[in-house]
């Protein structure tokens, strides 16, 4: 058991939301009881979500994709209503962290994709950005084949099948890594002379723009490749808290 102040400032000072440009409020969301007990986790906010997370009794929920966005509504339509709804009947809290979890160093979506694809060393992606939200990782000696990296991206992503387009070179030595919506680093990735760019969830012209640029480039799924940052940061919650860390997976094909 903990107080969710506690529990709210630790993760404050291990993510140190303040550093990133974002487009939703990272931290606490949606104040409940103050002691915590048992915490669940989960990718996306949604009302399934909070219902199996009652069922398990949790006291507060800790997600990737909070509730509130800069450019949603500012009024409540009826889902977004009974989403809250059931945290307010419930005194649940919500806590959300989202870029801020992203680009952490150690629990963060990338750098854990990163060490899942077999990576030997990593640093920020792109280069150009400063906190950079992305991977870079270099494999080992002459590199990994293509079929390996896939077999390895459906293995960090739980079994799901990569979107792959192998237009690159025959090995594989560096790797450009944005979970989610990241599509638009593939350019990045090119132009720091990456062999391979990996995220969640592709755009038409991909495509084209990996295989003319000679990069291999995957599409893991966006839910997916951003169930592992939240994961392992409930674990960590539990091991320094002493509370009960339950994972809910609500599968999204997206």
């Amino acid at each position: 058991m903990t107080d969710l102040n506690e529990l709210v400032g630790y993760l404050d000072e291990l993510l140190e939301p303040s550093r990133f440009s974002d487009y939703c409020p990272n931290g606490l969301q949606v104040p409940g009881r103050r002691e915590v007990r048992t915490l669940v986790t989960g990718v996306s906010a949604g009302a399934e979500l909070f219902e199996r997370a009652a069922e398990h009794g949790a006291d507060a929920i800790l997600v990737h994709h909070g509730l509130f966005w800069t450019a949603a509504p500012l009024a409540l339509d009826r889902p977004a209503a009974r989403r809250l709804k059931l945290l307010l009947d419930r005194d649940c809290s919500l806590i959300a962290h989202h870029v801020p979890l992203d680009g952490h160093p150690e629990v963060g979506n990338n750098a854990l994709l990163a060490a899942a694809l077999g990576c030997e060393s990593r640093r920020p992606f792109p280069a150009s950005e400063s906190p950079a939200i992305g991977v870079a990782g270099i494999f080992a000696g002459d590199g990994i084949e293509p079929g390996v990296l896939i077999d390895r991206a459906r293995a960090a992503v739980g079994g799901r099948q990569p979107l792959a387009f192998t237009d690159g070179p025959a090995r594989i030595r560096s790797i450009g890594i944005v979970s989610g919506g990241g599509s638009s680093y593939l350019g990045a990735a090119i132009s720091e002379g990456l062999d391979a760019f990996l995220t969640g969830e592709p755009v038409e012209r991909v495509m084209l723009q990996a295989r003319e640029s000679g990069v291999h480039f995957l599409a893991a799924g966006h839910y997916a490749t951003e169930t592992l940052g939240v994961r392992r940061l409930g674990d960590l919650l539990a091991e320094r808290f002493g509370v009960e860390h339950v994972f809910l997976d609500v599968p999204n094909p997206i």
